[in-house]
């Protein structure tokens, strides 16, 4: 996983897509659309985002 790929991560019950903005040893950080924000930044654990 590096900074700009596109993954997968689980919101509200169901799959969206975002980019990966930075990186540490186990957590991530993805830019997604969302319904109302666009462009917003999220924090998942690494282990918990799909490649």
């Amino acid at each position: 996983m590096n900074i700009g790929d596109k993954v997968r991560f689980s919101f509200a019950k169901k799959e969206m897509e975002g980019t990966v903005e930075k990186i540490f040893e186990k957590s991530v950080y993805i830019k997604a659309d969302f319904p109302r924000q666009k462009g917003k930044i999220i924090k998942r654990k690494i282990k918990d985002v799909k490649a």
